[in-house]
């Protein structure tokens, strides 16, 4: 029966189509995955050198700030656990070669050279990684599925723990500070929790306005950190040994159990990869390649070499190093440079969060979510206030639970490790399906790859008892209401397609039996264009009317980052009275149904948006007992519809326009 409820139901994408068209990397109304778009143009906006530089110079401010501000705890953490006592020279050689070396393999082999060729037009990421996949394999699998629901999970976990260990790390430098560091120490955390709040804060108000300082301040912040490691180089030169793998190898022998605890404390090191990948599509790979070439790369080494030959000469400095190899004249300016960097690297990941969401939500793993646009002229540049404040509440908790970076060491990692895992077995269909390489060829790439990432998961699942568990809880809650989402979703599908009438027959009866005719254009959003959407029936059944014209409008989410404005608009006219409108997104767009009506006026569909009506179908749902989820999915299901934003809002289309009629439906 018929309920009047206060929510609308979305038009969700229908069955995912498939696509192996070429399709050009230029952006079409499509949000970037970045915060630094004014930073950094479009890649095909800025040809020649001049714009190749501002690429790289963007993708030093975006794409590195989390790994850039590694060298503040990692080499700190790696040492700490290490048995000094029986050989400290072996064990500053050791964590020094095993950090260079995981910036090899995880960074320069696997990421840089291998997965930037996976990429799904232009675009990285896990969720562009899983769509690939699917694309690869021609079907969505549950395998594909599940695991790159998992990996976008994961990096929420992660999400909520970069800003408090890279701000609260730089802020913690205040104790050592001349003069004033005794009377500041007891105000780290209070300082760091202000920062992180007011960063949080600006959000709503985007961060076009200063993102194009992110690339220069980044810059000076990786120069900084090669000149440190440069002027104590001559502390002790004979660190430059820990280039060789050899002292990497006999460390881990030598620490045995305990070497394999401090794996998890070295990859520290190169948390902040994965956005390596993650922003390809909007930088481009060759910038991010000579970034890392370049820049990032020389100076992280100089940089943990430095850190070492203090140590070396010091031992003392291995409780701090990298404050220790400060000089006092320049401590306030380095450590006001190390804030911003920290702050500037909060800020990618907060800004990844967003985009992560947006993806989410088009490919179905979420339910709708308020998102605004924080600039009208600027691709990417959204805003998530649920997301926001999700993570908000989730730093300062951090901050007051853990109180110092040591601690909140013991808990990062793990959820990193993780999805970087999902990315390397999200690989393999894509080499095995796409790139059409024989069995034997793909061990020989993948079996290493796999090899070296399962060895640091272990070794940051031992960090489970210390903090570990918390992002891995965050991780497993989100998974939960992924697959919530996405089995309440299949369930309701099906269940109004089996009490619905199919079209063609709606509109034999029409035929037989004419209603009133309406003046106008009625459009009715549905999620499946065979059949009779449920505002129409009940439409026809309660007011006893049909418009002029009525478009049966669908909107499909693709298997693609951006749909061609050639190809965002299928119309198939049934007959006189009626025509069926599909409208494609890709899953890095965000959907906006007048501009993209505004289309078929090309192609022969003409009707005046401002005197069409909107037929939404709005469902208010009840659990029932056997629905094919326990009851308590049933439950959350329901929450998530009832608190799914409104589709009037989500999909852009003016509120005076919207007739919602409803039907209360079991699940």
């Amino acid at each position: 029966m018929a309920s009047e409820t206060p929510r609308a139901t979305r038009a969700e994408p229908a069955a995912r189509a498939k696509s192996d068209k070429a399709a050009p990397t230029r952006r079409d109304e499509s949000p970037a995955t970045t915060a630094a778009d004014a930073a950094a143009p479009e890649p095909a906006a800025a040809p020649g050198r001049r714009g190749f530089a501002a690429l790289t110079l963007g993708a030093v401010g975006v794409v590195f700030g989390d790994i850039g501000t590694s060298p503040l705890y990692a080499m700190r953490e790696a040492l700490r656990h290490a048995r000094a006592a029986e050989s400290p020279e072996l064990a500053v050689l050791g964590v020094v070669s095993l950090v260079v070396w995981t910036l090899t393999l995880i960074v320069t082999v696997k990421y840089i050279i291998f997965l930037m060729r996976a990429d799904n037009r232009g675009e990285g990421g896990t969720l562009a990684l899983m769509s690939l996949a699917q694309r690869a394999v021609g079907r969505r699998t549950a395998t594909i599925f599940i695991l790159g629901a998992a990996g976008a999970a994961l990096f929420y976990g992660e999400g909520v723990i970069t800003p408090a260990i890279s701000v609260l790390s730089a802020v913690e430098g205040v104790r050592g500070a001349p003069d004033i560091g005794h009377t500041l120490a007891p105000h780290v955390v209070p300082i760091a929790a202000g920062i992180l709040v007011a960063l949080f804060l600006v959000q709503a108000r985007g961060t076009h306005r200063v993102a194009a300082l992110f690339g220069p301040i980044t810059v000076v912040w990786f120069l900084t950190l090669a000149g440190l490691g440069a002027y104590h180089l001559n502390d002790d030169l004979s660190v430059l040994r820990g280039l060789n793998p050899y002292y990497g190898a006999q460390f881990l022998i030598d620490n045995r159990v305990l070497g394999f605890v401090i794996l998890g404390s070295v990859f520290l090191a190169v948390t902040g990869a994965e956005a390596l990948y993650a922003d390809m599509g909007h930088f481009g790979r060759g910038p991010i390649r000579t970034a890392w070439f370049v820049l990032v790369f020389p100076c992280l080494v100089l940089n943990y070499l430095g850190q070492g030959a203090v140590v070396l000469h010091h031992p003392i400095a291995r409780s701090n190093p990298f404050w220790a190899m400060t000089p006092e004249v320049a401590y306030w300016p380095v450590l006001i440079l190390a804030t911003l960097a920290t702050v500037i690297a909060s800020q990618a990941m907060i800004s990844g969060a967003f985009s992560m969401t947006q993806q989410a939500v088009q490919l179905g793993l979420l339910p709708r979510i308020e998102i605004r646009r924080t600039s009208e002229t600027l691709a990417g540049q959204i805003f998530v206030p649920s997301v926001n404040l999700f993570l908000m509440l989730g730093v300062l908790l951090l901050l007051l639970v853990f109180r110092s970076s040591s601690r909140l060491a013991a808990a990062y990692g793990a959820a990193v490790t993780g999805a970087m895992l999902i990315d390397t077995l999200l690989a393999y269909f894509v080499v095995r399906r796409m790139w059409k390489w024989n069995l034997v060829q793909t061990a020989c790439l993948l079996v290493p790859i796999i090899l070296v990432d399962l060895i640091f998961t272990l070794s940051n699942l031992l960090k489970i008892p210390t903090g570990a568990w918390l992002p891995l809880v965050l991780g497993a809650g989100l998974m939960v209401i992924m697959a919530t989402w996405t089995r309440g979703t299949h369930i309701l599908f099906e269940k109004t397609r089996r009490d619905s009438l199919p079209l063609k027959d709606l509109i034999g009866m029409l035929h037989a039996r004419p209603p009133y005719r309406a003046p106008g254009t009625a459009i009715f959003l549905t999620s499946d264009p065979d059949m009779t959407p449920v505002a129409l029936m009940h439409n026809l059944k309660h007011n006893k009317m049909l418009h002029e014209k009525n478009i049966i409008l669908t909107v499909q989410t693709m298997e693609t980052p951006v749909v061609p404005a050639a190809e965002r608009i299928t119309i198939e006219p049934i007959d006189d009275d009626f025509k069926k409108v599909r409208i494609a997104y890709g899953f890095m767009e965000s959907p906006n149904l007048p501009r993209a009506l505004q289309q078929c006026k090309k192609q022969g569909l003409k009707f005046d948006i401002m005197s069409t009506s909107f037929f939404l179908g709005r469902r208010s749902l009840v659990a029932a007992a056997r629905s094919g989820m326990p009851g308590w999915q049933d439950k959350l299901f329901i929450f998530l519809m009832k608190n799914a934003a409104n589709p009037t809002e989500f999909f852009k289309i003016p509120p005076g326009r919207v007739v919602e009629l409803g039907a209360q439906l079991t699940v």
